[in-house]
């Protein structure tokens, strides 16, 4: 019985990679070519700072790459780090932006998340980036 109890107080291994987990990218495989990326991610949980609810949403990323591509694994983490996080809707999507950015500075990028609605309310907070022309 405490054998038991025990193992359920640890992390299990997809709670640790997600909490290790950081955006990790690679060169762009054919950098001086404009291209697009989309990914979406359609399980985006996080909670309401006020109530506590749970809030839905799918975060959409459409980027433009330059010297560098975000690995998928890793964004499929980072995103999922945002689960037990107590945050509004425009910071959620405002932060990932800027993380974004941070990790792999693309030439172009919008992220957009359209939240499921919740007492009648539905929200899409949509941001975009763009590098400054040099």
């Amino acid at each position: 019985m405490v054998e038991e109890a025990t193992n359920q107080s640890e992390m299990k291994y997809g709670e640790r990679e997600i909490a290790e987990g950081e955006l990790i990218t690679f060169p762009n495989p054919r950098p001086g070519r404009r291209y697009n990326v989309d990914i979406n991610l359609p399980e985006f949980t996080c909670k309401c700072p006020f109530s506590g609810y749970p809030d839905f949403a799918t975060i959409k990323i459409r980027y433009m790459p330059d010297q560098s591509v975000v690995e998928l694994k890793a964004i499929k983490l980072y995103i999922n780090s945002y689960r037990d996080r107590y945050i509004s809707h425009e910071e959620a999507v405002n932060q990932i932006l800027d993380d974004f950015v941070a990790a792999c500075n693309p030439l172009e990028v919008t992220v957009t998340g359209d939240f499921s609605p919740r007492g009648n309310v539905h929200t899409v907070v949509e941001v975009h980036h763009k590098q400054p022309r040099v």
